[in-house]
């Protein structure tokens, strides 16, 4: 008779590895996206090239790869990452290059009075970016924002193939052991779901939090 307690054990294992991965590659995401973000708008030329540099390169070649390159690589030039520092790595770079071009449009969209506004009050460039127009910019990056950590909670599937043991590498264990296929991914399938639909709900009860606030920014 089947152990499945056992099984759905390992299966909830990788679901731990699974939101490990998604947590730490959003937040590498986020502060990459930022950095890029305000980088394309910088008035230094050097920064945008680099910023531009970034993006493209990252949201021009494929995830799988740059996953091998970190993992396989990287020791040739005495750079050892674990399965899941390379995971992390790649999947925060990856996804914070378009999160990147989410923050420059969002700034852009800003109007010009809130600009001429700050002008008027005496901020500097930075003290207005922070206070006035990121607060409101940050309400229109919000869903998009929750859709690219979607994304990169999917995207999480593919370090199984430098074995770690996620939600999908240990469906595939219990593949291979059990002989069931149905069980396993009906399983991660659920649970893949779940964690989105948690994300969904997270962002959008921020975004409405923000979205009180924001008369309260606005000048």
């Amino acid at each position: 008779m089947t152990d499945w307690s056992g099984y759905l054990n390992l299966i909830l294992q990788g679901a731990m590895v699974t939101v490990q991965l998604t947590v730490m590659g959003a937040a590498l995401a986020l502060v990459m996206a930022f950095v890029a973000g305000l980088g394309r708008l910088s008035r230094f030329v050097a920064i945008r090239c680099l910023a531009t540099a970034y993006i493209e390169f990252f949201r021009g070649t494929s995830g799988f790869v740059q996953l091998f390159f970190a993992y396989f690589v990287l020791p040739l030039a005495g750079v050892t990452l674990t399965p899941l520092q390379a995971g992390v790595l790649v999947l925060g770079l990856n996804v914070g290059a378009y999160g990147a071009e989410v923050v420059r449009g969002a700034i852009r969209s800003i109007g010009r009075e809130q600009y001429e506004a700050c002008t008027a009050l005496n901020l500097g460039r930075w003290q207005g970016m922070r206070h006035v127009i990121l607060p409101q910019a940050l309400l229109i990056m919000l869903p998009t924002f929750g859709n690219n950590a979607i994304e990169l909670l999917k995207a999480t599937s593919v370090v199984s193939l430098i074995s770690l043991a996620d939600l999908t590498f240990q469906a595939q264990v219990v593949r291979s052991q059990t002989g069931s296929t149905l069980m396993p991914f009906a399983t991660i399938l659920l649970i893949y779901f779940i964690l989105a639909l948690i994300i969904a709900w997270g962002v959008r009860t921020l975004e409405r939090r923000l979205a009180r606030g924001l008369d309260g920014v606005r000048v």
